[in-house]
């Protein structure tokens, strides 16, 4: 039996095929030129996601105009072989109308996640088994590791850019298909490498923000997306009372301050919780917003599903430091979070993420349904 390569495949790396998920931009160029150089035999694959005129007019962007005009360079510099598939209607109707659709039912979603779960670690990947691939390498940073039973997800070794929080959809056959060769990595070398190389996209830009809203108004885009989502409505305190209107929930999200128009009430008031049957946006004092327990939905588990109570850590954001935590599965495929540490903001249709103890693997994680906080809100 050959030995394994530096992909884990045994077989030597010029006879392994390796399909690259390139957006254009440096980190998945530099992927696809370490890959080469080893000898592999790779093939670089860009999607066209959206409509690339209003791509064009956002610096930063990725998957449409520029981006694929620059996967495509980098292809040719290195000599392998570049195919753009137009996956638009496909990410229109499972991303893009699912965030306006969650925005819509006050909820505050995560494009990244739904793209990489129903997109990139979906059709991609059906396509490079298609196409002969061994594997399917990203540029994300995170990292994927051979334990005792099977394909782990762990966090990057760069903390600054790990990313594995929005790959916790990501399942156990897919993990075992994927490759990261860039998760032990930090940015700076990444960025010396492709200097090194001499990729055409060694001094881009990272890509910013979402990649579907050119200009950064997400309302904008749900509001074209489901013209009647921008229903207006009442500004409440935690009793009821009435302290101003607003021009849809769409506008708002749990943990914000600024925008409310309500600068003299005297104290700094949060939104607290978002009621788009009524039309109304709960506001409060930041204490409010201390949460005790979340509910999930759809937990997708990297470990074998576990039928009794454990502790953990988790993550309620990307940006966030884990905080410890008591998870108990339920029977319906979600699961109950009791915070053991201080967590606030808590936005139902962001994401609650498992890791170990150590905090660099991640055990599984689900959509977050409901907030409980320490007090009750109206």
């Amino acid at each position: 039996m050959s030995a394994l390569n530096s992909l884990g495949i045994a077989k030597p790396a010029s006879a392994t095929r390796v399909v690259v998920a390139m957006s254009g931009g440096v980190d998945s160029s530099v992927t696809a030129a370490l890959l080469k150089r080893e000898g592999y035999d790779v093939l670089g694959v860009t999607l066209q996601l959206y409509d690339q005129g209003a791509a064009a007019k956002k610096k930063g962007a990725c998957c449409a105009g520029q981006d694929i005009y620059d996967a495509r360079r980098v292809a040719e510099r290195l000599a392998f072989p570049h195919y753009v598939l137009d996956y638009e209607a496909r990410f229109r109707e499972r991303v893009m109308q699912d965030f306006a659709d969650s925005y819509a039912r006050g909820f505050t979603p995560i494009p990244c996640v739904q793209c990489n779960e129903k997109v990139k670690f979906a059709d991609l990947l059906d396509m490079a088994v298609e196409l002969g691939g061994d594997v399917l390498a990203t540029g994300h940073y995170v990292r994927r590791v051979e334990g005792k039973d099977g394909s782990e997800l762990h966090s990057a070794a760069d903390p600054a850019r790990d990313q594995s929080f929005f790959l916790f959809r990501t399942t156990r056959a897919q993990l075992d298909f994927l490759r990261f060769p860039l998760g032990g990595l930090e940015k700076r070398e990444v960025r010396a490498l492709a200097a090194e190389l001499d990729l055409p996209v060694a001094e881009k830009p990272d890509s910013q923000d979402i990649c579907f809203v050119p200009d950064g108004n997400y309302a904008k885009v749900v509001e074209r997306l489901r013209p009647d989502a921008a229903r207006p409505g009442e500004i409440v305190d935690q009793e009821g009372r009435v302290l101003g209107r607003h021009e849809g929930v769409i506008h708002f999200t749990v943990g914000q301050r600024k925008g409310l128009g309500l600068s003299g009430n005297g104290e700094s008031l949060f939104v607290l919780k978002l009621d788009a049957a009524q039309a109304r946006v709960v506001v409060g004092p930041r204490e409010a917003l201390r949460i005790r327990t979340i509910a999930l939905a759809d937990v997708n588990w990297l470990i074998p599903a576990p039928a009794e109570p454990f502790e953990c850590a988790v993550k309620v954001r990307s940006t966030r430091l884990p905080v410890a935590a008591r998870v108990t599965p339920s029977a319906d495929g979600g699961a109950s979070v009791e915070l053991l540490g201080n967590e606030d903001a808590v936005a139902p249709g962001q994401a609650c993420v498992f890791y170990a103890a150590d905090g660099t693997r991640v055990l599984g994680g689900g959509w977050i349904a409901r907030a409980e906080p320490m007090r009750a809100v109206a």
